[in-house]
């Protein structure tokens, strides 16, 4: 049973807010580091994993969309990449970085103090790119959590960038927000487990980051892309207005 876990999600290469957040001391002291996916996908996507994979096995990997993505782009699998960044990322990764990306799972449970049997996952328990929202009905919910074991109480997920936690057909699901590409407001998202739930914020100077990405990143629209994430230009209303009617919502009765 661990008793702290950090949860770090959709870092997307951004090396200034990620060193921000490991260096908070209950990042540090935690039992385990989670990575709930789309870790790479970003300017600094060697640097990224460099250090991460520095930590040795207090870090836990999952795979994200974006992840999967890199990988399918460099193995010859697909042509294109919807995310204009990701195809530069993809080229910047060395045969190592390919072959961890290759090794990820999915979906993993860990036991965490409080809560019991929890799993993680990137977007959803069944796909990597699935949306499900904060406001999300009940019944797409139930969708989504098909399948899964019963004593699995807590579902922690990321891919929608923006943090909460929620109760759905008894079990909490959380949602640590993005480290690298937040949207709503601005800092490092991330969340504590154990024995509750913390969702939390790390703050780190923007334009020194932004600054430091033009500097070291050599992806040709790095200083509009530095802003416009950086500063989380992209509201959560704005957000959720576009994934909305990826929930299946417009499809309900």
């Amino acid at each position: 049973m661990l008793n702290r876990v950090a949860v770090l999600s959709d870092i997307h290469g951004v090396l200034p807010a990620l060193e921000a957040v490991l260096a908070e001391p209950d990042v540090s002291i935690a039992d385990r580091i989670v990575l709930t996916g789309d870790i790479t996908a970003g300017p600094q996507p060697t640097q990224v994993l460099d250090l991460l994979t520095s930590l040795g096995d207090r870090v836990v990997w999952i795979s994200g969309n974006a992840d999967r993505e890199l990988l399918e782009y460099r193995r010859g699998q697909r042509d294109t990449i919807p995310d204009p960044i990701a195809p530069w990322a993809a080229e910047q990764l060395r045969e190592d970085h390919l072959d961890l990306l290759s090794s990820l799972p999915r979906t993993l449970s860990l036991p965490v103090s409080g809560l019991g049997k929890v799993l993680f996952c990137h977007a959803t328990p069944r796909d990597d790119e699935e949306v499900v929202l904060v406001d999300s009905r009940l019944d797409r919910w139930e969708e989504v959590f098909a399948g899964l074991d019963a004593d699995v109480r807590t579902v922690v997920c990321g891919h929608t960038h923006m943090p909460f936690v929620r109760l759905a057909h008894g079990r909490l699901v959380i949602n640590p927000g993005s480290i690298g590409m937040p949207y709503g407001r601005t800092g490092a998202h991330w969340a504590l487990l154990g024995p509750g739930i913390e969702l939390r914020t790390t703050h780190f100077d923007l334009q020194a980051a932004a600054t430091r990405l033009s500097q070291d990143s050599s992806y040709p629209d790095i200083t509009a892309w530095a802003d416009y994430f950086l500063h989380a230009r992209a509201t959560d209303v704005d957000a959720l207005t576009a994934f909305a009617p990826r929930d299946g919502r417009d499809d309900s009765p």
